[in-house]
């Protein structure tokens, strides 16, 4: 679920979202984020860390330098993420949260944010650990989709 997005005639869909509006996307994510009502209690109240760490990971996942490798060791996502309690609607609600800030992010064009969301849809999915109402079993806040 880490490997990178395939490449296609225009080049990796980190070359053609670049850098800077790769930035911009997670900043405003986690702007939504903090205001959901589903995501933002099991999330740290400081989410500079967890911005970092999205954005080195998605710069790799789209195509570009491995960052996330380089600063934080392998993914694992699913792994990192199986103690924390991801119900079908956190993982939704993270996806919402995407899909809201590609739209809110001009710099990214329509095909890059189809392109980008319909792969996060299967991370999104992938991620999912806990049915409904088990959410107070074994959840840790501060962790949901931080890819610590």
């Amino acid at each position: 679920m880490t490997a990178p997005i395939q490449l296609s005639a225009g080049g990796s869909l980190y070359e053609r979202i670049g850098p800077e509006a790769l930035e911009a996307l997670v900043t405003r994510f986690y702007a939504l984020v903090a205001r959901d009502p589903d995501l933002a209690p099991i999330f740290p109240d400081d989410l500079t860390l967890t911005a970092e760490k999205q954005l080195a990971f998605l710069t790799g996942f789209l195509g570009g330098p491995p960052l996330y490798h380089q600063h934080f060791g392998p993914p694992r996502l699913r792994a990192r993420h199986l103690p924390h309690a991801i119900t079908p609607t956190r993982g939704q609600a993270w996806l919402a949260c995407m899909a809201r800030a590609l739209q809110d992010t001009p710099q990214i064009g329509e095909a890059e944010a189809r392109e980008l969301h319909a792969a996060l849809s299967r991370v999104a999915a992938h991620m999912v650990n806990t049915p409904e109402g088990k959410a107070g079993q074994g959840g840790k806040a501060g962790q949901l989709f931080s890819i610590d």
